[in-house]
């Protein structure tokens, strides 16, 4: 199944997805195999709960119906507006956006209210649906974290306490959603955009891209459009059965991956609403980094995985989330990055190569191609030695390896003699060597590294250091 692109979104159990103790089951290696591939195709899967969990679902969908359908809503010039982005981390109770015809309450614990007041009812069981949908999220960035080779857990970090501590505010968030409804539409209903007596879907440019980790997703109507490796629209939540939701990875799981893992690019259809007294409701739980930390890709790189140089550098979450992330920038020739899940014969997870873009690109420089050869070489060859020798690749800083080569009892001195490492290369990501020692790195591990692609190669320094010593002259 990992080999082989799926005709739809992938379907998941839950219950297959709970890490144990031990080694993997051979359940949790398939379904996070399915969900991975999913993922790298569309984007977004489908999860599915027990039944009990699913009952508990659809009683919050139907208790967000009827919040909003008696709400009244607020005249036009007084609607709450969410533009502020310093305040991502602080939304709570109701809210709305007449440009996009959409109402939310969102339910953070530690700030929106749990007893209902004079004035309105919340919608009822937010604090249990909460509860099991940020369980249910962890879980999947735990098998996407197996998948990747990464240790357990290893975005604890920058994630919530659980439970929260006295006075803490979550940074994640339950957010109800209510798009179309006509009482809420109103005076606005002649300003927005029609289509031979319909509500059109929004335009093209009007993208969407979550900035979590995790999104979770449950709509009581079909909708949401997911764009898939292809650039093609798929309407994800269709078929959706009583006791299923769609996952989707937002973008703070991308920086944080390195751009292993694209976030989904969604937008709304809300084509038909208008018969429809209720609108179109869903419930999204979204997984949060909490704004006091960073992202950083030091988990990725540990892993042995390459990280390009727009990801070097930690980001602080509260900028990370105040700044705008156009997708033109995100997903083109050489930055689209997918991940693969392909299973050993011996039925455990090799580690994740990025998926090659068939996009027809400018022929790379050499010293360009260099760099990628030596990280396939490494996935495909190093790792497999290291793999079936039970070895842990854990690679050393440059600066600090320079000296380890010269030692035989360096702390990487044991690993190199076991993997063949070439002598005199430092024992770093070949992400990261020079250019000469990559060159010494792929002739020692493959085999079809000729003299020719070292000429080219050389060839290309010297034009490069002659163009430089001209520059200089001028």
């Amino acid at each position: 199944m990992a080999g082989s692109d799926l005709p739809s979104l992938a379907r998941v159990r839950l219950a297959d997805l709970v890490p144990s103790e031990g080694l993997a089951s051979d359940s949790y290696k398939l379904s996070v195999s399915t969900l991975s591939q999913s993922l790298a195709q569309y984007s977004a899967a489908i999860v599915q709960f027990s039944s009990s969990d699913g009952a508990l679902l659809r009683s919050g969908l139907d208790s967000a119906r009827l919040y909003f359908h008696k709400r009244t809503p607020y005249p036009s010039n007084e609607m709450m507006q969410t533009s502020d982005t310093r305040e991502w981390c602080r939304t709570s109770g109701y809210y709305a956006d007449p440009q996009i015809w959409q109402e939310t309450y969102d339910y953070r614990p530690g700030l929106t209210p749990t007893e209902p007041n004079t004035m309105e009812i919340p919608p009822a069981g937010l604090p249990d649906i909460f509860a099991l949908l940020g369980k249910v999220a962890r879980n999947i960035l735990d098998a996407i974290s197996f998948y990747l080779n990464l240790r357990s857990s290893p975005f604890s970090e920058v994630l919530d306490n659980v439970p929260l501590r006295n006075r803490e505010i979550s940074s994640s968030v339950l957010s109800l959603c209510c798009h179309a409804r006509p009482s809420f539409q109103g005076d606005q209903h002649h300003n927005l955009p029609q289509d031979e007596g319909q509500l059109a879907m929004f335009p093209d440019n009007d993208h969407q891209i979550d900035k979590s980790l995790i999104t979770l997703l449950k709509s009581d109507k079909a909708g949401l459009h997911v764009r898939d490796f292809n650039g093609q629209w798929v309407l994800v939540d269709e078929d959706l059965g009583p006791q299923e939701a769609v996952v989707f990875p937002g973008l703070a799981l991308y920086q944080a991956t390195a751009g292993y893992v694209n976030p989904a690019v969604l937008k709304t259809d809300i084509n038909n609403m208008e018969a429809n007294i209720y609108g179109r409701c869903s419930l999204a739980f979204k997984l949060m980094p909490k704004s006091m930390t960073s992202l950083s890709c030091s988990e990725m790189r540990a892993a042995g995985h390459g990280v390009e140089a727009q990801f070097q550098l930690p980001v602080p979450v509260d900028d990370f989330m105040q700044r705008s992330h156009p997708t033109d920038q995100l997903f083109n020739c050489h930055s689209l990055q997918n991940f693969n899940f392909p299973m050993a014969q011996d039925g455990s997870v090799k580690p994740a190569g990025r998926r090659k873009n068939s996009s027809k690109c400018k022929p790379l420089p050499p010293s360009k191609r260099l760099r990628l050869e030596a990280q396939r070489v490494l996935k495909e060859r190093v790792q497999d030695i290291a793999d079936k020798r039970g070895i842990k690749l854990r690679f050393c800083n440059l600066k600090d390896c320079e000296s380890h080569v010269q030692s035989s009892d360096s702390p990487c001195a044991t690993t190199r003699i076991e993997i063949g490492w070439p002598s005199g290369v430092p024992f770093v990501h070949p992400h990261d060597l020079p250019n000469k020692a990559k060159v010494e790195f792929l002739k020692a591990y493959e085999p079809g590294w000729t003299e020719t692609n070292d000429a080219e190669l050389s060839l290309t320094e010297a034009g490069q250091t002659s163009q430089h010593i001209a520059n200089c002259e001028h």
